[in-house]
């Protein structure tokens, strides 16, 4: 973090931003997990304390979209400057939570695929991405889509060749170094591993998206068919 030069701006009319960029000269593409936990540290205290339109933290920032005839710009940015230099890692409380999954067979048509990719045995692939616990660093995609870091080496993957026109909703999938849940049908270019019934995103909900930046994810097997 200490190559790391944390900047403070409005976007626009509406937006105030925290940007984590490599200090000059220097080219900063590697994950840092302690940051991240600052930035979704601060993200729960902003959301506790204040009243804005969103709160949406990234991968090394933060976005904050308020209302003008409300809050000022520079208001937001005084505030962010305050909590930031107050935040300290390991503040942020993470929340656990455990997928129902079942892996392979119509549910997970990739995991052949991935099997011999990693030269494992398709139960051994189960295994390994049950096994693991996941961070999610970031929603992205479509609403509700969780990056997560945490897949066994072993199991990174390139994702398919030619994309699929239409993934199910809750296909499991592995896409390089990570792995994510489908909340909705839609194309895709990961490969299909497993699926789970539990809903991902529910836009009737005070919070749509069951899995937020920060949480810790496992795959429970429910069944397993290969």
């Amino acid at each position: 973090m200490s190559k790391l030069e944390i900047h403070f701006e409005l976007v626009g009319e509406t937006c105030a931003c925290l940007q984590a960029r490599p200090e000059r000269g220097l080219n900063y593409t590697t994950p840092d997990l302690d940051l991240q936990r600052k930035i979704w540290h601060l993200a729960q205290q902003l959301r506790q304390q204040y009243s804005c339109r969103d709160i949406v933290p990234g991968m090394n920032n933060l976005t904050v979209i308020f209302d003008p005839s409300q809050d000022e710009g520079e208001l937001w940015l005084s505030r962010l400057r305050q909590h930031w230099n107050e935040a300290k890692a390991t503040n942020f409380q993470q929340r656990r939570i455990v997928i129902p999954t079942h892996y392979g067979g119509d549910h997970g048509p990739d995991l052949q695929v991935v099997a011999e990719h990693a030269e494992l045995s398709p139960h051994e692939v189960v295994r390994l991405h049950s096994e693991a616990h996941y961070t999610v660093y970031f929603l992205g995609f479509q609403p509700g889509f969780a990056y997560m870091g945490g897949l066994p080496q072993r199991l990174t993957c390139p994702r398919r060749a030619e994309p699929r026109l239409l993934v199910p909703a809750g296909s499991v999938g592995i896409g390089g170094s990570q792995t994510g849940i489908y909340p909705s049908q839609s194309p895709g270019g990961w490969q299909l591993i497993a699926w789970t019934s539990i809903t991902l995103f529910d836009p009737s909900l005070a919070a749509p998206s069951l899995l937020m930046p920060g949480d810790l994810v496992r795959f429970s097997v429910e069944s397993c068919d290969v």
